[in-house]
């Protein structure tokens, strides 16, 4: 018998920013697809019409063509299996609903919210179970004319799972092996509201993955106890048979303390917990994105990646084809995974190291822009070549650190550390030196330079090169000193000793 092809989805509710952890698991679940030439499902779960926030979903779908996670089929994509958003599957859902009511695996429930909180005050730990459906307002307890009346009235209500107590429950993890559980400790879960004739995330979720022939499911460790529920479903629903696998990835925890990571934990330490920039429309708060922050998507899928799994092996700068070829998702951890976001900026800087100038090059004329700069782009390109080098963890770090560039130094002092240190009585006088040298030049190339100054230095003894940065950059820092000249030109470099040997006699 064949295997069925690899399907996986991952299902977002469009209730605000994705949290990292979620770009996690969609990353986990691309790489299990990629690897076993499978496909991804983009899945909008949107049936908490309350919690609908305007603008989430098309964040969702930026956040992961940032990243480069690509969907093969799903909202915004299209596909055999459509619609995507579960809005839009109301009709289908209620056939479901339907099958269960007619075959005593559901029930309708009329209690209100007061008549359930009432019972929870009368009931300690109150359940709506086995143990306490038979005293509650539901189909299973009213008469059939009753329940009819109240339908036809307008009265809302709910459909509830009939969960059958004393089975054990298996769920074959892929993370966890065997989890049982006995269906004595489940509620009987709401499946369908009528007030907004939706079902809940359990139904929903359970309907859509079989229709939409989901092989495997890949999940947070939050979704671990609804899991039994879920088997218990499909059975009721008669598709035992095609039950997808699970698997319950570990959470992200806080990088201090202890419990799961949250966006407290990014304001109060200083990293983002959301892919990209978020404006909320409500408040109107604004937060903070790894894309915003400088971030490389590259550096952020290479970090993620690592956080809860292993490739058995010491390397630690994978590549998307990389991470694809290694992944083993029985190589996750069962243990939650610290969410260690300086190891986030040291990921960033060595992705900046291993990435083409011309392409971190936008970034930094962006910068440049802010700063009133406007430059071409191949001088763009060429200090972001010269500079990268530096212990910089983001491109937006290079502009102070190499402003000279572009701009000549305002005043050149003796109250700097640098050039006190390196500008004595006799300097002026072989910067004078150095300068009719350099004038002297046709090719102010690097190369021509330092075939000039070198044997010039040796033979004088002067050793011009501290002193020479104080003229250009007015302080201890820069490239090579004949990069530098070369990338300012004869004019710029000239112009900028004189002023300085005039400054500092």
């Amino acid at each position: 018998m064949t295997e069925p092809t690899v399907r996986v989805r991952f299902a977002p509710s469009p209730t605000g920013p994705l949290h990292i952890g979620g770009v996690r698991t969609a990353l986990y679940n691309y790489l299990f697809a990629r690897q076993h030439g499978g496909q991804l499902i983009l899945r909008i779960e949107d049936t908490d019409s309350s919690r609908f926030v305007p603008g989430a979903e098309e964040y969702i779908i930026e956040s992961f063509r940032w990243l480069g996670i690509h969907f093969d089929e799903g909202v915004g994509i299209g596909g055999d299996y459509g619609p995507y958003r579960q809005s839009e599957r109301r009709d289908i859902y209620r056939r479901y609903v339907d099958q269960l009511l007619n075959e005593d695996k559901a029930y309708i429930a009329f209690d209100t919210p007061e008549e359930l909180e009432a019972k929870r005050g009368e009931v300690k730990n109150f359940q709506y179970d086995a143990s306490t459906r038979g005293q509650m307002r539901n189909s299973l307890t009213l008469p059939a004319d009753e329940v009819k009346r109240l339908i036809d009235a307008g009265t809302q209500y709910v459909v509830r799972f009939k969960v059958e107590p004393g089975e054990d429950v298996h769920v074959d993890d892929l993370i966890r092996g065997d989890v049982k559980i006995n269906s004595s400790i489940l509620d009987d879960k709401v499946l369908y509201k009528s007030a907004d004739d939706l079902p809940t995330y359990h139904l929903a979720n359970i309907v859509d993955d079989h229709l939409m022939h989901v092989t495997h499911v890949i999940r947070g460790e939050e979704w671990l106890p609804s899991a039994p529920l879920h088997v218990l479903l499909y059975r009721a629903l008669g598709w035992a048979d095609t039950m997808p696998r699970f698997a319950h990835l570990p959470l992200l925890l806080k990088p201090d303390g202890k419990g799961k990571l949250s966006k407290r934990d990014g304001d109060r330490l200083g990293f983002p917990v959301f892919p990209l920039e978020w404006h909320d429309p409500k408040s109107g708060d604004i937060s903070t994105g790894y894309r915003e922050s400088g971030y490389l998507p590259e550096a952020v899928i290479n970090f993620l990646a690592l956080l809860g799994w292993n490739p058995g092996t010491d390397q630690e700068i994978l590549s998307m084809d990389e991470l694809i070829r290694l992944f083993d998702i029985g190589h996750c951890s069962k243990a939650g995974a610290k969410f260690d976001y300086v190891k986030g900026m040291w990921f960033n800087r060595e992705y900046i190291l291993k990435t083409d100038d011309a392409t971190l090059a936008p970034a930094f004329d962006k910068i440049l822009r802010q700063n009133g700069i406007t430059a071409p782009m191949e001088r763009v390109t060429a200090v972001v070549g010269m500079m990268k080098m530096k212990k910089i963890n983001f491109i937006h770090e290079l502009w102070p650190l190499c402003d000279f560039f572009f701009i000549a130094p305002g005043t050149y002092s003796m109250d700097d550390k640098f050039t006190r240190k390196n500008w004595k009585e006799t300097t002026g006088a072989e910067m004078s030196q150095l300068a009719s040298l350099l004038e002297g030049l046709d090719d102010f190339s690097a190369e021509a330079q330092k075939a000039a100054v070198d044997p010039w230095a040796e033979q004088t003894g002067i050793k011009p090169w501290n002193a020479w940065r104080v003229c250009l950059v007015g302080t201890g820092k820069g490239p090579d000193m004949y990069e530098l000249a070369a990338f300012l030109g004869k004019e710029e470099t000239l112009n900028r000793m004189h002023r300085a040997i005039e400054a500092l006699k």
